[in-house]
């Protein structure tokens, strides 16, 4: 928990901040594109479980992100799903508790809260980034996806990374706040701050739920089932 006056500290300054970088040119605003998908960034039990060395409380942030994961197949937006795996190299250096993080085991299942569905993507990955090493970019382009929804966690890793990625792409970049957590408060809200300055939108839970509600208007879903899905867990 982070200290409540703290908290209030740090995001009237950000705010002050922000302020002042949208008068030098920095902070406007992407707006959504026409053909969305919801990409949820590595909301596992190995994350999303207390009992796990990596995890956190996230409960809130799995909530709004199952209710985007309804708006999404209201609105026939294709729905991803990030696992992250342990790999061989330095990061699990840096962070040992990543060897957790073994394929087919419980820590790795999605979230059972988020209930995927047959025809939702599946995306393992070994790094912070969800399109380093993946297929991820050539799914999204297979289905002329132009606007890309980030939940997950955490805030100020794999988030981030993917984001900054999805803006290099040349992709509407649109983090949803209310659905991505971290295990570092201030990180998580830093993290917010800079990804809306330099990066994407950070929008609310009700302006990116009525978003891909709407979105079969403007699209309609490809997704095929992915025939690597692993189970969810309980």
């Amino acid at each position: 928990m982070i200290d409540p006056d703290l908290a209030a500290a740090a995001r009237e300054h950000l705010t002050t901040l922000h302020e002042r970088l949208v008068t030098r040119g920095l902070a406007g605003r992407i707006g959504f594109g026409r053909r969305p998908a919801l990409l949820v960034v590595d909301f596992v039990r190995g994350f999303t479980h207390p009992g796990s060395p990596l995890g956190g409380d996230f409960d809130a942030e799995v909530a709004a992100a199952r209710q985007l994961i309804d708006g999404a197949r209201a609105g026939g937006a294709p729905i991803l799903f990030s696992v992250p795996l342990a790999e061989a190299g330095l990061w699990s250096r840096k962070i040992p508790a990543n060897d957790l993080l073994v394929e087919g085991s419980e820590w790795t299942g999605v979230d059972a809260r988020l209930a995927p569905g047959p025809d939702d993507t599946f995306v393992p990955k070994r790094y912070a980034s969800c399109f380093f090493g993946t297929d991820l970019a050539t799914r999204l382009i297979s289905r002329s996806v132009d606007t890309l929804l980030l939940a997950g966690c955490t805030t100020s890793g794999c988030v981030r990374a993917t984001a900054v990625d999805a803006c290099s792409l040349g992709l509407h970049t649109i983090v949803v706040q209310d659905a991505v957590a971290d295990r570092a408060p201030l990180s998580h809200l830093t993290s917010l701050f800079d990804i809306d300055a330099k990066y994407g939108d950070v929008v609310g839970l009700e302006a990116a739920s009525t978003y891909l509600v709407s979105s079969s208007s403007r699209t309609t879903s490809t997704a095929r089932p992915n025939s690597s899905r692993p189970s969810a867990a309980s």
